[in-house]
Order: structure tokens, then sequence, then C-alpha cells
């Protein structure tokens, strides 16, 4: 709600409830769970998985289709996994003997929307 007393708009999705960097300074609690995702992010190898899982068909990858790629070891992999998992960026269920991954459209919706930079005209940039 805003200062000027008026109502607060119904129907947005949670994406919209926070506001980019350009309109309004975050918050300290915000501005910690944004960290660690984009802290989670900036490691080259994560950043591929998330990627990888995100392109998936169906959306989800076994952890076995998650090895190939890389030129490291399955621990170091199972490592990586488990920073994003924390960071809030995937979730995971086991089934069986493997686990499989999947990116939250919600977590990649917050860190897009802190980013997004409102239209801006030429005018104003000269």
């Amino acid at each position: 709600m805003s200062k000027q007393g008026g109502l607060p708009v119904l129907g947005q999705d949670e994406a919209a409830c926070c506001a980019p960097m350009v309109r309004e300074p975050l918050g300290e609690e915000a501005a910690a769970e944004l960290s660690r995702m984009f802290k989670a992010l900036s490691d080259p190898i994560r950043l591929r998985l998330l990627s990888l899982i995100a392109s998936y068909e169906g959306g989800e990858a076994c952890v076995c289709d998650l090895i190939g790629p890389f030129d490291v070891s399955q621990p170091t992999i199972s490592h990586h996994l488990r920073v994003l998992r924390e960071a809030g960026l995937v979730d995971s269920e086991r089934r069986g003997t493997w686990v499989y991954y999947w990116v939250l459209p919600e977590a990649l919706a917050r860190l897009s929307g802190l980013l997004e930079v409102p239209a801006v005209s030429a005018k104003a940039l000269t």
C-alpha cells in the first residue's frame, strides 16, 4: 500500500511484488537472500548446471544426465547442486537410486525482477 492511502492492487504475480533496485532500495533481509542466489550463480559450473537443468525436456533432469557435460568428478557436481538447492534456485527429489532436479521459476522471477530496468527513452540517455 502506498503512503498516499491508495488500495493495493490485487491479482499481481509474486515477481511483481518486489520493486527493482532502480525504484527502491533493497531491505537487509531481501539483500541477504538475493545475494545467496547471486553468489551461487557466480560459479561457471553452477551457472551451466542451472541452464542445463532448465533446458531439459519436461523441466527436470536426472543427476545421471548432469555429470557427463562437465570435466569434474561426480562429488563435485553433487556439491554444486547442493549449493544451488540451498540458495533456493533448484529443488530435487529422490526416485529410486537417482535424484532429479528442477529449476524453481519463482527464484528466477525474483532475480530477473530485481534487475529489471524500466524502459528508458533515448532522450533520457542524452
